[in-house]
């Protein structure tokens, strides 16, 4: 039996702007949630560069390892959160624990040690773990299952996602670069403490917010004693050094474990789909091959962190007017930007396709996904072959660009993910299935280190070695994103009637 509390019935709740009221208290915590988060990845991998390497471009393809490892981990974590929350002690509980873990671990990261910036990080995968799916699936919660404001609400609820995001590498990278006269090194550490400000401010709005989800995400009374708090955070104190290890010891090993677990993961969803009946074990295998793909998109998308970061601090000229630089960080702003103003635009071309009964299917918006994504490095390639100038730069338009495609690609996927899961996954394990969407994010993130690795290669990035690296990019992405429009029907029967 699922110990977490699965009302029978969706409460009725006050309505603000069309949606119920709750959600807007999710999409603060998840606000603050997200500053923490990409004020962390925007900085993590530059100053691995800049303080373990003391700016020594040899220093990059250790710094994407880290950076992949770092975010394939917060996602996996996902699975063993959404699994605590679904037999242990329910979601609010999960939440709580997960973002006070969080904050600890960003202030941790702040000390200069390796080992203790390592252990630091381990902290942060730890909390997120309990944090990250519990919130998702809540917002699903909030909407019966065939309302149809649910796939809106989590584009609402995504917006909420990139508002912190936008604001993260605006005001860190601006911190980073004039909130003191310390070496870049040292400024990097007042964008992690930041962060754990940002996230103790999570914490604070979900603490005072939760009455208002009137019991959804509270355990059943039989599993509301105290005793399970108290193990599940025995098991985050165990947890934090064997994640640790797995950071300090990172090798492609880390892609085999990640592996695994999503065998494992795509397992039990099986099984307890086929408890139900033929039509729960289609959609289950409907589910497992999109998140196949996903794991392409996030494989290339996470590039922002590492080669992209990489090839703005040294190959794009960011020289504005009156020699005024452009901060490296801001870059990180472009997409969250592009979504917010995208989003609603986005929603609204779905709202009226569907009022034409010609709205695209899920598999058919993540093959458009892809497509976009592979185009973003188009212009990449474009820009890396015909537009360095004479110092070896590449203007600072094209970088911007491959941004803004990149963002139309995740509007026709990440969003619509969140609600696909809620709507395909086994009643019972839904927080374990939106455990197994952020798994797919995991090893996407894994994957991607190691290609930024190879594209610095022993020495640093070249305009050279972008250009084959970004070259593989488009032509993988692009025929993954046909090669999905072109099976969408196949994947829509499986779905029997979920859009």
């Amino acid at each position: 039996m699922n110990e977490a509390v699965q009302p029978s019935a969706t409460p009725e709740y006050p309505q603000t702007l069309g949606h119920p009221r709750p959600l807007w208290m999710l999409f603060m915590t998840e606000f603050w949630e997200r500053f923490a988060f990409y004020s962390v990845s925007w900085a993590l991998a530059l100053y691995i560069v800049a303080h373990f390497y003391h700016g020594d471009a040899s220093g990059q393809a250790w710094a994407a390892s880290i950076f992949g490892a770092y975010t394939a981990l917060i996602y996996a974590s996902s699975i063993f959160g959404g699994y605590v929350a679904d037999r242990v002690i329910g979601y609010q509980r999960s939440i709580l624990l997960g973002a006070l873990m969080m904050a600890l671990g960003l202030f941790v990261v702040m000390l200069p040690s390796r080992g203790v910036f390592l252990l630091g990080l381990a902290m942060v995968i730890v909390g997120n773990g309990l944090f990250k799916p519990n919130i998702s699936t809540m917002v699903g919660q909030l909407y019966g299952r065939d309302d149809p404001r649910r796939d809106r609400g989590f584009t609402l609820f995504y917006m909420g996602i990139n508002g912190g995001a936008l604001l993260a590498p605006l005001l860190t990278g601006w911190m980073a670069g004039h909130f003191t006269d310390t070496p870049m090194q040292q400024n990097y550490r007042i964008v992690f403490g930041a962060a754990g400000v940002g996230m103790l401010l999570s914490l604070l709005w979900f603490w005072f917010g939760r009455r208002g989800l009137k019991g959804v995400g509270r355990p059943a009374p039989e599993a509301a004693g105290r005793m399970r708090v108290v193990w599940v955070l025995l098991g985050m104190v165990v947890a934090v050094p064997l994640v640790y290890l797995l950071l300090a010891f990172v090798t492609t090993g880390l892609s085999w474990m990640l592996g695994a677990l999503f065998v494992a993961v795509a397992v039990m969803l099986l099984v307890e789909a086929v408890r139900h009946d033929r039509v729960q074990v289609d959609r289950v295998v409907a589910m497992l091959i999109i998140f196949a793909f996903n794991i392409l998109f996030w494989m290339f998308y996470f590039q922002l962190g590492t080669s992209f970061n990489f090839l703005a601090e040294n190959l794009v000229d960011r020289q504005m007017f009156g020699g005024w630089i452009f901060p490296v960080g801001w870059f990180q702003s472009v997409s969250p930007l592009a979504i917010i103003v995208l989003a609603p635009v986005v929603t609204v071309v779905w709202a009226f396709l569907a009022s034409r009964r010609s709205e695209p299917s899920i598999p058919r918006k993540f093959g458009l996904g892809l497509i976009f994504n592979g185009l973003g490095f188009a212009v990449l390639m474009y820009a890396l072959s015909r537009l360095l100038d004479v110092q070896g730069l590449i203007p600072f338009w094209p970088l911007v660009l491959c941004y803004v495609l990149q963002t139309v690609g995740e509007l026709c996927l990440s969003p619509i993910g969140l609600s696909m899961v809620t709507k395909l996954a086994p009643p019972r394990l839904v927080g374990l299935a939106m455990g197994g969407w952020f798994l797919s994010l995991a090893v996407g993130g894994n994957l991607s280190g190691l290609l930024a690795g190879r594209i610095s290669g022993d020495n640093g990035m070249t305009a050279a070695s972008a250009l084959g690296g970004f070259t593989f990019s488009f032509w993988l992405l692009a025929g993954a994103g046909v090669l999905l429009l072109l099976i969408s029907p196949l994947i829509n029967r499986l779905m029997h009637g979920v859009r």
